[in-house]
C-alpha cells in the first residue's frame, strides 16, 4: 500500500472547483492518445492520471482518440491502446475519435472564417515559416492575409471538395503577428492530406490541425479538466482563444510534468525507428518501455499503478531513475509469484549413495511471503540432478559456501550433500559432480545435527524438461541516450539480451501460465512468453532479484 499523501497541484484545482460549484460539480477529463503506435510508461503516467483523478472525485474519463493525421494511424494501434488501459484496470465512459468530430469542426472554421479570424493562405510551408519571424522579430502577413471573407469562404469550399493538390494551400488563425508566443502567429488550422482515413475512408481531404482540433473536441464533450504535459503550456493561449471566438463550452487545459525515465527513451519517432530498423523485435519487445513490452516481460498492472503514484505528479521535468519501477515490481512480485527451481547452466551432480532407480517427492513452499501461505508443490528427487554450474568451485575460497571438494551444502527442499569429488571433460571442464546424501538431513525432519550455511536449488535429471530462457536487460548502456552527442542507436546496450537454450526446469513449470509470475529460486522474476509452445517454453526475466545495476554505477 502506498503511504496516504498530500493533495497534488490538480486535486487541488479540482477541490477548489468543486467547492465554488464550478461545472455544477461536475468532473470529466479525457485521454486522448494519437493512433500511430503504441503506448509506453509515459502514457501510463497519463493514464493513471486522468483515470485516477476522475475516479477519486465521482467523475468520469472519455477515451478520444485523436486520428486527424491519417496517413499516421492504422487500427491496429487503436486496438493496442485499447487493450493497454483495460489492462492496467480502468475503464473509460465513451470511447470517441477526433473524427467523430470533423463535420463540427468544419463548421467551426467556416464561423471564424465569416468573423474574420480566419484565412486561406497560398503561401509555401517555407515562406509560412519565414513570414512567421523569430521570437525576437515579429512576423509579416502574407499577401493572402487580407482576403475577403467571401473569398476565403469559397476557397475553403474548394478545398474541402477536393479542388487542390496536397499543400497547395492552407487555413490559418488570423491572431496576432506579432505575438512573444509563436503559437498565435496565425497557426494553421487545416491542410490539404488527400490520403484514406482508418474511419472515414476519402469523405475528406482537409484534416484540422491538433492545436485546432484538440480544443474544440474538449469543448464538444464538456470536458472540465483537460490534463496535458508540460510541454503544452505555449499551446494555452491558442486553445483559449479558439474557445472565446467560438463562444463554446470553455474547458480548461493544465499541464503536468511527462514521465523521463533513464536507460530508455520515450519519443514514439525512437521507438519507430528501433522496431522499423530491427534493434527490438517489435513494439512489444520485453526491452521496450511500451505498456505491452512491459506486460510480456511480466510486468504487472499494479506494479506500473504504484509505480506512477509513487512518483506523483510535478509541474518541473525531472529523469526517474528505472531502479524504482524495478523497485516496484520486484514488491508485488515477491508477494504473488510461484517460487520455482530452474537451472540455467547446469552441470549434473550424481549422489553416489542414492539408489540409482529410487526418486521420491519433497515438497517445496509455493510463496512463503503470501498472505495465505501460498501452499506447497511436489518436486521429484533422484540420485542424479542439475546444478548451477558457477556453485561449484574445484578451488573454493574460504568464504564460498557452496559445493567444492570436501564441502557440503543443502539441496533446497532436500538432503544435505558432500563433494567427494568431480569428472572433467576433453576441454577440461567439470562434467559432473559427485557427492554423497546424509539420510537424516532431509528438510523438515533434519534429525542429523549437521549445519552448512549455504543451500543451492537443483532440477531432477529424469524429471526435468528443458526450457529457453530469455534474459533482458536495460535497452541502453547509458542513463539519458536522447542527449548523448550522435545516434542515439550508438547507445544501444550489446548485452540487453542473453538467450539460454539449455536451461532445465522442474516438472510443475510444464503448466506454467502466462498470466502468472515466477521467482526462479536465486535467480530473479520470470513469466512465460507468448511465443512459447508445448514442446518449446519460452520464459523471460522481469528482473533481477536485487538492483544490480545500482553497484554498476557505483564502480563507474
Amino acid at each position: 500500500m502506498i503511504e496516504e499523501r498530500s493533495l497534488n497541484f490538480l486535486e487541488e484545482i479540482i477541490e477548489e472547483d468543486l467547492s465554488h460549484g464550478k461545472n455544477n460539480k461536475r468532473v470529466l477529463t479525457r485521454f486522448p492518445p494519437e493512433p500511430n503506435g503504441y503506448l509506453h510508461i509515459g502514457h501510463a503516467k497519463s493514464i493513471c492520471l486522468n483515470f485516477g483523478i476522475a475516479k477519486k472525485y465521482n467523475g468520469k474519463t472519455n477515451l478520444r482518440f485523436d486520428d486527424t493525421n491519417p496517413s499516421t494511424e492504422e487500427t491496429e494501434y487503436v486496438d493496442s491502446i485499447r487493450e493497454d488501459i483495460h489492462w492496467l484496470g480502468f475503464e473509460w465512459d465513451q470511447e470517441l475519435y477526433s473524427s467523430d468530430y470533423f463535420d463540427q469542426l468544419y463548421q467551426f472554421a467556416v464561423t471564424l472564417i465569416r468573423e474574420g479570424f480566419a484565412y486561406v493562405d497560398d503561401s509555401t510551408a517555407e515562406e509560412i515559416a519565414a513570414a512567421k519571424g523569430t521570437p525576437t522579430e515579429p512576423g509579416t502577413p502574407t499577401t493572402y492575409r487580407n482576403r475577403s471573407v467571401e473569398e476565403n469562404l469559397q476557397l475553403f469550399e474548394e478545398m474541402k471538395a477536393g479542388k487542390f493538390p496536397d499543400e497547395a494551400r492552407v487555413l490559418r488563425a488570423k491572431i496576432d503577428l506579432e505575438s512573444p508566443n509563436m503559437h498565435l502567429r496565425d497557426p494553421l488550422m487545416y491542410r490539404i492530406k488527400h490520403a484514406n482515413h482508418h474511419r472515414t475512408g476519402n469523405k475528406w481531404c482537409i484534416y484540422p490541425m491538433y492545436d485546432f482540433a484538440h480544443g474544440q473536441s474538449d469543448a464538444i464533450e464538456e470536458i472540465t479538466h483537460s490534463i496535458c504535459t508540460l510541454e503544452f503550456i505555449p499551446h494555452r493561449p491558442l486553445y483559449e482563444w479558439f474557445i472565446d471566438k467560438l463562444k463554446i463550452f470553455p474547458s480548461k487545459q493544465y499541464e503536468f510534468a511527462r514521465l523521463n525515465l533513464n536507460f530508455t527513451v520515450m519519443s514514439k519517432r525512437k521507438l519507430l525507428q528501433l522496431v522499423n530498423e530491427n534493434y527490438v523485435t517489435g513494439w512489444d519487445d520485453p526491452r521496450m518501455p511500451t505498456i505491452s513490452g512491459l506486460r510480456r516481460r511480466g510486468y504487472t498492472p499494479l506494479s506500473i499503478r504504484n509505480f506512477c503514484e509513487r512518483i506523483g505528479v510535478a509541474k518541473r521535468e525531472n529523469l526517474i531513475d528505472l531502479s524504482l519501477l524495478e523497485f516496484c515490481i520486484r514488491e508485488d512480485l515477491n508477494k504473488t509469484a510461484l517460487r520455482r527451481m530452474v537451472v540455467m547452466d547446469p552441470v549434473k551432480l550424481v549422489i553416489t549413495n542414492y539408489p540409482k532407480d529410487q526418486s521420491e517427492v519433497m515438497h517445496g513452499e509455493n510463496n512463503p511471503e503470501a498472505e495465505d501461505g501460498g501452499g506447497t508443490r511436489e518436486v521429484p528427487f533422484s540420485s542424479e540432478i542439475w546444478v548451477e554450474r558457477e556453485d561449484f568451485m574445484e578451488e573454493a575460497p574460504k568464504k564460498f559456501f557452496r559445493l567444492g571438494p570436501g564441502l557440503m551444502v543443502r539441496l533446497k527442499n532436500a538432503y544435505i550433500v558432500k563433494c567427494d569429488g568431480f569428472l572433467k571433460d576433453s576441454q577440461g571442464r567439470v562434467s559432473e559432480i559427485h557427492c554423497t546424501y546424509i539420510p537424516e538431513s532431509k528438510s523438515g525432519s533434519d534429525t542429523s545435527g549437521i549445519h552448512v550455511k549455504g543451500t543451492i536449488h537443483w532440477v531432477s535429471v529424469k524429471h526435468a524438461r528443458k526450457a529457453e530462457i530469455r534474459l533482458y536487460d536495460r535497452l541502453f548502456k547509458v542513463e539519458d541516450p536522447s542527449n548523448e552527442d550522435g545516434d542515439f542507436k550508438e547507445y544501444i546496450n550489446p548485452d540487453s539480451l542473453a538467450i539460454l537454450k539449455n536451461a532445465f526446469i522442474e516438472p510443475d513449470l510444464i503448466n506454467a501460465k502466462a498470466e502468472l509470475g515466477y521467482q526462479f529460486i536465486r535467480k530473479g522474476y520470470f513469466s512465460l512468453d507468448k511465443d512459447s509452445a508445448p514442446d518449446k517454453l519460452i520464459f523471460n526475466r522481469t528482473v533481477t532479484l536485487k538492483d544490480t545495476w545500482a553497484k554498476e554505477v557505483k564502480k563507474g
